[in-house]
C-alpha cells in the first residue's frame, strides 16, 4: 500500500536522492534538516511504496489522521520492521493564515499515476487542519502540467517572480487558492478527493480492503 507520513531527520538523505532525480536545482540536505527543526511552522511529508511489505504481511492496521485516515486502502499504517522506499515528498510553510507550498516531487519511475496530486491533496488537508485560510505557491511559467493541476484546485495566477529559478533564470508564476474557509470551495475539494481516490484505486493497481 502507499503511505504518507511526516518526514523525519532519518528520511532526509533518501529524500535528497529522490529530489536529485526530480529537479535540476534540488535543495541541499542542510535545508531539509533546518526545516524539520520547526514543525510548528513547517510541514513535510514523504510518500512510501509499502505495497511489497503489505503483501508480505508486514503492514500494521494503523491509520493516519484526516485525509490519510479516510483513504485507509491507501495508507495501511507503518511497517513495524524496516522502511518502505520513499517515492515522493512534499512540504509547506504555515505562517498565520497562509500556507506556502515549498516543494512537491515524485520519483520519475512513478509519475503519471496521480501520486503528485495525492501529495498535493495531503498538503491541502494539513493546511486546513492548521486553520490556514489560503494556500500559495510558485510554479515555473513553462510547467503547464503543474499549473493545470493547481487550476483544477481553484488556484489562480496573482503575480510573477522574474528569474526565480536559479538553474535557468526562469520566471515563476505566483498562484493562490480560493479561501479554505469558503463552504462552496470545500465542497469542490471534497469532490476532487473522491476523484483522486477513484483514480488511484482503479488505475494504479492498488488493492482495496475486502
Amino acid at each position: 500500500m502507499l503511505l504518507i507520513e511526516p518526514m523525519t531527520q532519518d528520511d532526509v538523505e533518501e529524500v535528497s536522492r529522490v529530489e536529485r532525480r526530480c529537479f535540476t536545482n534540488p535543495w541541499p540536505v542542510a535545508a531539509y534538516r533546518r526545516e524539520l527543526r520547526s514543525p510548528q511552522q513547517n510541514y513535510y511529508a514523504v510518500l512510501r511504496d509499502a505495497r511489497d511489505l503489505a503483501a508480505n504481511g508486514d503492514g500494521s492496521n494503523g491509520s493516519l489522521n484526516g485525509f490519510r485516515q479516510r483513504l485507509s486502502w491507501w495508507t495501511q499504517g507503518h511497517p513495524p520492521s524496516g522502511k518502505a522506499p520513499i517515492i515522493g515528498f512534499a512540504g509547506m510553510w504555515i505562517i498565520f493564515e497562509e500556507a506556502h507550498v515549498t516543494t512537491i516531487g515524485v520519483s520519475p519511475d512513478y509519475r503519471g499515476r496521480g501520486l503528485g496530486e495525492m501529495l498535493f491533496m495531503d498538503l491541502v488537508e494539513e493546511a486546513r487542519r492548521r486553520n490556514a485560510t489560503w494556500l500559495t505557491l510558485e510554479v515555473r511559467v513553462s510547467n503547464m502540467t503543474a499549473q493545470n493541476l493547481y487550476r483544477k484546485y481553484g488556484f489562480s495566477i496573482q503575480g510573477r517572480r522574474p528569474r526565480y529559478y536559479s538553474d535557468n533564470n526562469e520566471d515563476a508564476f505566483i498562484m493562490w487558492s480560493e479561501s479554505l474557509k469558503d463552504p462552496d470551495y470545500l465542497k469542490r475539494i471534497a469532490q476532487l478527493k473522491r476523484g483522486i481516490e477513484r483514480r488511484l484505486k482503479f488505475d494504479t493497481g492498488i488493492a482495496t480492503p475486502s
